[in-house]
């Protein structure tokens, strides 16, 4: 059976997951996700390419990097994954700008110990104390190991129509609106948005629309305020879409979190 349990401590999100048959939809996060395989092969399409994450695996997912998700074979899969906001990073490791991991997923002892102990700290509900002296650990480790200064920018187009996006998650998604205020067709602005984030315009607004529904669960533990508030019909039109991406359900996260 599949299983997903969340929890958070110290601005951090962490998973533990026990999939078999669930397969995540192709996704993104606005957060860092980094997590290690316990169990089983992970199977996932990153950037286009085919990944595999076997026993011991450091998988490494930059902000906004489009994904999918399964077990790789019948034996099913069991992993831990860390979401941490790129501002908070950002702070630990006392950087200036943003940075990408290089590859994907790596092989190391080391990190894949501290992704561990900073997990079974959050989900075990731990001081939050000692998970913010995990998170700096952690990190420490990712910034010796496998970051790159190479940060992309993205299309100045792009960025504009992402600002859109968000700013109007309560509505429904009009492309002809956007599209116009670009200067570009309605199928001009859908190719090149996929071309420039591996995602289609509506996906990514869904996303942005999930994403803004798990901030508000968090913040207020009002389910239904999300639903309003991020455009969903219902709150079986929030569930559907949120298990689409996190394996449970809105509501089911909420009893996790809060």
């Amino acid at each position: 059976m599949d299983k997903f349990i969340y929890k958070k401590s110290a601005g951090i999100t962490a998973l533990s997951a026990n999939i078999t048959d669930f397969t995540y939809k192709k996704h993104s996060h606005k957060e860092y996700a980094i997590g290690v395989t316990l169990r089983g092969i992970q199977h996932y399409n990153l950037d286009g390419s085919l990944q595999l994450s076997y026993q011991n695996g450091v998988m490494l997912f930059n902000p906004e990097q489009v994904h999918d998700g399964m077990a790789h074979d019948e034996t099913g899969l069991d992993y831990v994954m860390l979401y941490i906001d790129p501002q908070l990073l950002l702070e630990v490791s006392e950087k200036k700008d943003l940075v990408r991991f290089r590859t994907p997923i790596v092989y190391d002892d080391r990190l894949e110990k501290r992704i561990v102990s900073l997990g079974h700290a959050i989900l075990s509900e731990k001081d939050e104390a000692l998970c913010s002296e995990l998170l700096v650990t952690l990190t420490d480790s990712l910034i010796q190991t496998d970051f790159s200064a190479d940060n992309r920018k993205d299309n100045a187009l792009i960025r504009k129509a992402k600002d859109m996006l968000h700013s109007n998650l309560d509505k429904v998604l009009k492309l002809d609106e956007i599209s116009k205020e670009l200067g570009l067709s309605k199928f001009q602005f859908i190719r090149l948005f996929k071309a420039h984030t591996g995602i289609s315009p509506y996906q990514y607004f869904l996303n942005c629309k999930i994403e803004r529904a798990k901030q508000l669960i968090e913040k207020n533990g009002d389910i239904y305020s999300a639903v309003a508030e991020c455009g969903f019909v219902d709150l079986t039109h929030l569930n559907k879409h949120f298990k689409s991406v996190y394996g449970t359900t809105a509501l089911g996260y909420m009893s996790h979190i809060n």
